[in-house]
């Protein structure tokens, strides 16, 4: 009996031994398994977020040809640098006039006003009275030059530097759903290289919070998504991935991918940039197509540049062009955005409103322009 004890410890410890063994596999199996849920889950790879060091301030508009053109100082005032500073000097008040074909005062040369571009003349005062944040009175806006706005001045489309650095938008969200809704939201750009994200996030607390988020590349003719995601109230993400030809639904579906294809988060900063490489007039009348990628599908979007206006924000009265979409003839869903770009604040979008049917929308009014470095 002595002699049998090893041979029945031996197998014990073996067994022991294999039960660990396989515990530790099982773990592994178990986290590969999650890694791979969660890698197949969410097609994005969140870039880390920055540090913000500075206030973004307006500067005037990228292109300088109509100050160089029209030796009427109304056009140089951005770079004084205040936008609606247009409507408090007496001086000027002529060329206030010529800003609207509405009402004008006959002025030296009217009929030379229209030739310069229109997205590069300062601010029209008199749109200002059709919106609820416009500023009817004048107010000079102590501002400076900002790098990134002189960067885009010298260099061509197809250098990743004529894009923004790091910025984040921060605005404040007011609206209407069975009562009055508030909250924050933030339109986040970043880029590494030839790399972007954009993140927009609007929060309305305690009731819901949207996130949409796109990735991709930095190439000559624009943004070019390969990834997006949007995260609706529930939690429940839904995403689409680009290929070189295809866009890819979560269910597996795909469909050609048109040329500019952008998502609901890129669309902002891609307008923007073509917008200050003139690559797309922003003028009155106007319009703008873009082909918009999300989980339902592909959709045409055509968005008519209807006004320009003076927003009153953070940085004072600002000179803004309104953007509204058509309606879609076969709409995916009831979100329709309308867009206000600031030609002084590097054409960003410094309103949004999310308009979500009858008496249903959120409207974001910018608070502050951050930036890296």
């Amino acid at each position: 009996m002595a002699g049998s004890r090893p041979l029945t410890a031996a197998p014990r410890g073996v067994r022991f031994a294999v039960l660990c063994a396989a515990v530790v596999v099982a773990h592994i199996l178990v986290l590969a398994w999650v890694r791979y849920v969660i890698d197949a889950s969410s097609l994005l790879r969140p870039m880390p977020a920055p540090m913000y060091s500075r206030l973004l301030q307006p500067d005037a508009p990228a292109p300088m040809p109509v100050p160089q053109a029209k030796p009427d100082t109304r056009v140089t005032r951005p770079a004084r640098p205040s936008v609606t500073s247009i409507t408090s000097k007496a001086s000027p008040a002529p060329p206030v006039a010529l800003a609207s074909d509405a009402g004008t005062t006959p002025a030296d040369k009217p009929a030379s006003q229209p030739t310069p571009e229109p997205a590069l003349q300062p601010a029209s005062a008199a749109s200002a009275a059709a919106d609820p944040v416009n500023a009817p009175d004048a107010a000079t806006v102590a501002t400076a030059p900002t790098t990134a706005g002189s960067q885009v001045n010298t260099t061509g489309p197809t250098n990743p530097e004529t894009w923004p650095t790091d910025t984040q938008l921060t605005y404040n969200v007011t609206g209407y759903f069975r009562g009055p809704l508030n909250g924050t939201a933030h339109v986040q750009w970043q880029r590494d290289g030839t790399k972007y994200q954009v993140r927009v996030d609007v929060k309305v607390q305690p009731i819901f919070t949207y996130t949409f988020t796109s990735q991709g590349d930095i190439e000559p003719a624009g943004l070019s998504p390969r990834a997006y995601e949007e995260v609706r109230p529930g939690g429940k993400a839904r995403g689409v991935k680009f290929t070189a030809d295809s866009v890819v639904r979560d269910n597996g579906s795909s469909e050609p991918r048109p040329p500019g294809v952008q998502d609901t988060a890129s669309q902002f900063i891609e307008l923007s940039h073509r917008f200050q490489m003139g690559q797309e007039p922003l003028q009155v009348p106007g319009v703008v197509s873009v082909h918009l990628a999300r989980p339902g599908g592909v959709d045409l979007w055509t968005y008519d540049i209807v006004a320009r206006e003076v927003l009153t924000i953070y940085a004072g009265p600002t000179d803004t062009f309104h953007l509204k979409p058509r309606p879609l003839a076969n709409p995916r869903g009831n979100i329709y955005p309308e867009m206000w770009f600031a030609p002084s604040l590097l054409y960003l979008p410094v309103r949004i409103k999310l308009n979500m049917g009858e008496d249903v929308y959120l409207d974001l009014v910018v608070e502050k322009i951050e930036q890296a470095r």
